[in-house]
C-alpha cells in the first residue's frame, strides 16, 4: 500500500495538477487533453472502475483514514497521495476546501463521431451547452437509461470538467464521448444519418411532435441545445424530427438536464 506524503508548501511543484480549481479557463489550459480531476467519494469509486489511470491524489488530513482502503487497490500502486493542512490546501486550490478529496487522472482519448455511431444504437447530442453541471446531470441520466454515448458540438463544455464529473457522480467517466471538430459541425449529424440514426431535435415549439406519440426507431440520437437559445436553426433544419415534451402552460420550460432525463425514460420504455 502507498504511504501518504505530507506537503507543507503550496508552491510544491508536485501539486501542479490541483491549482486554481475555480478558474475554468486556467484549468482547461493546464489540463489540456492530458488529465482531469475527480472529487468526492462516489466519483472516485466510479473512477476506479472506469479504467482511467491515476496520476496523484490530494487529501485533507481528516480524509486520510477513509481513503486508505482505496490505497490498497492495485490501481493506486505507486500513485503519490499528498496530504495538506487546511491553509495550505486553500493556497493550492485557490479557495477554502477543508474536506478535500481530489484525484488527478489521465484522460482517455475521445471517440470519433463515426466510431461512436458505428458502435451505438442510442446517442445524446449536445449543442453548445456551457453549463458543466447540466452536462454532468445529462451524463448521469444517460447512463441510467442505457444511452450508448454522447456527441458534443465543438463549443460544448469540457466533459471532464471537475464539476461535470462530480454532478454525474462519476458516470461521465463511463460514457463513450465524441466531440465534433469545428469544421465537422453540423456535418457530424450527417454522419449519424449515414449510420441510419434518426435524429430528434428537442424543442418547446408547440408545432413539434409530442414525445409520448413519437415512434421510437431502432437507432436514435436525441439532440439538445443550451439553456435559453436551445438548438440552432441549422440543427433544427437538419433533424429528422422536431419533438417536444408537453408540459403545463403555466411553466415556461424545463431545465435541459430534466428534459434529457424525461426523453431518455420515454424512449427506453418497453415497446408494445
Amino acid at each position: 500500500m502507498s504511504e501518504t506524503i505530507l506537503v507543507g508548501e503550496a508552491d510544491d511543484a508536485r501539486l501542479s495538477d490541483f491549482r486554481r480549481l475555480n478558474d475554468q479557463a486556467a484549468r482547461r489550459k493546464l489540463e489540456g487533453d492530458e488529465f482531469f480531476l475527480s472529487e468526492g467519494w462516489v466519483s472516485i469509486g466510479r473512477l476506479l472502475d472506469s479504467g482511467h489511470v491515476f496520476r496523484s491524489v490530494l487529501l485533507s488530513p481528516s480524509r486520510v483514514n477513509r481513503f486508505r482502503p482505496f490505497m490498497e487497490r492495485p490501481e493506486l500502486a505507486g500513485v503519490p497521495v499528498y496530504v495538506a493542512e487546511r491553509d495550505v490546501m486553500g493556497d493550492i486550490v485557490g479557495f477554502d476546501l477543508p474536506r478535500a478529496v481530489l484525484v488527478s487522472a489521465v484522460r482517455k482519448p475521445l471517440w470519433s463521431v463515426d466510431q461512436l455511431a458505428a458502435a451505438s444504437n442510442r446517442l445524446i447530442v449536445l449543442e453548445a451547452l456551457n453549463d458543466d453541471e447540466n452536462v454532468g446531470a445529462i451524463a448521469r441520466a444517460a447512463r441510467a437509461f442505457d444511452i450508448d454515448g454522447m456527441v458534443l458540438s465543438p463549443t460544448c463544455t469540457d466533459p471532464y470538467h471537475r464539476r461535470t464529473v462530480r454532478v454525474s457522480m462519476g458516470e461521465i467517466l463511463h460514457m463513450r464521448v465524441a466531440r465534433a471538430t469545428s469544421d465537422g459541425w453540423p456535418g457530424a449529424l450527417d454522419t449519424l444519418h449515414s449510420h441510419e440514426f434518426e435524429t430528434w431535435a428537442m424543442t418547446p415549439d408547440p408545432k413539434a411532435e409530442e414525445l409520448w406519440c413519437a415512434e421510437v426507431p431502432d437507432r436514435l440520437a436525441i439532440m439538445l441545445g443550451a439553456e435559453g437559445p436551445g438548438l440552432t436553426r441549422t440543427v433544427l433544419d437538419i433533424a429528422c424530427r422536431r419533438v417536444r415534451i408537453p408540459i403545463s402552460g403555466a411553466v415556461d420550460s424545463l431545465n435541459v438536464g430534466h428534459a434529457a432525463a424525461i426523453a431518455f425514460a420515454a424512449v427506453s420504455r418497453p415497446r408494445q
